[in-house]
């Protein structure tokens, strides 16, 4: 199945927009987005993997389609979102899945992975995060995010976007078609904005212990990978020096063209995902019910 499905799942008092693809009877994948993204930023990879696998690519609260917090300091932290992912996974009848997690998602997969969910998670794969966070990123992120933009109308946002997200690499114009179609909502005067609440950087300023998880690194023995763009400022050399050698010691794959973080929604980089993934051993066995 390469059409996507669409679902609303009741969490935690929340509602999870949910983008499904793939045969539910066939091994899970859940793909994480990045802080003030969507599940739908993994559109290619999603249909494209959604051949042998059942593919899920939630909308974390406060994001996409789904709900906002009504605790903000409390809800937007990896903590909160990690229980999000674990009832999500119960609802679709999922034992253990394989994980993709881009930046934030990266965050949340380090978070499962080492601690008592860690059965949950059967192979790693995060794309341009590592167990720290360094501080002239922090502050570059917290400087756009916590200000959206608002644009008259989709063709001046979508060319904001391209300028914005320019580090996600290279992409056909329909990527950025899709980007400016669900990446945006309206606002009470009409005008579009990015379709986030402003108060997802909470989670800097009410969990900054979070920024930091090289304990929780330590402890991961699942089959680990890393994707990073060579650009990045987020997953710099030193970072990534000390994942290789400690924690899983995960292979990496770098892609010259990207900074934070590589979309992987071109062909070549779809099959660097798959080659990944080959490497880390068998696919989970578990299967939705």
């Amino acid at each position: 199945m390469t059409t996507p499905r669409f679902g609303f799942v009741p969490v935690m008092d929340h509602e999870v927009h949910v983008t499904e693809w793939g045969n539910p009877g066939n091994p899970a994948l859940i793909m994480m987005h990045g802080l003030a993204r969507t599940g739908r930023d993994f559109d290619e990879l999603a249909a494209a993997m959604s051949d042998h696998y059942h593919v899920l690519c939630p909308d974390m609260i406060g994001r996409g389609r789904s709900s906002w917090a009504s605790a903000p300091g409390a809800e937007y932290s990896i903590e909160y979102f990690a229980g999000i992912t674990c009832d999500l996974m119960d609802h679709y009848g999922v034992e253990n899945a394989d994980w993709l997690g881009t930046s934030m998602g990266g965050q949340i997969g380090i978070y499962l992975a080492s601690g008592k969910d860690a059965g949950r998670i059967s192979r790693l794969i995060i794309n341009d995060i590592g167990p720290e966070v360094p501080d002239t990123a922090l502050e570059r992120i917290m400087s756009y995010v916590g200000a959206p933009p608002h644009f008259a109308g989709y063709r001046q946002a979508e060319t904001w976007l391209r300028s914005a997200y320019a580090p996600f690499g290279p992409a056909g114009d329909s990527f950025w078609h899709r980007m400016a179609r669900t990446s945006l909502r309206r606002r009470s005067d009409g005008r579009l904005t990015l379709h986030y609440d402003p108060a997802i950087l909470r989670q800097f300023t009410d969990s900054p212990q979070e920024m930091t998880a090289w304990d929780r690194w330590a402890r991961i023995t699942v089959p680990t990978h890393v994707f990073g763009g060579a650009r990045s400022d987020l997953m710099t050399p030193g970072i990534l020096d000390r994942m290789r050698q400690s924690g899983p010691k995960p292979a990496v794959t770098l892609l010259q063209d990207c900074g934070h973080a590589p979309s992987l929604s071109r062909p070549q980089d779809i099959e660097a995902f798959r080659s990944a993934l080959s490497g880390l051993g068998a696919a989970s066995q578990a299967k939705a019910t």
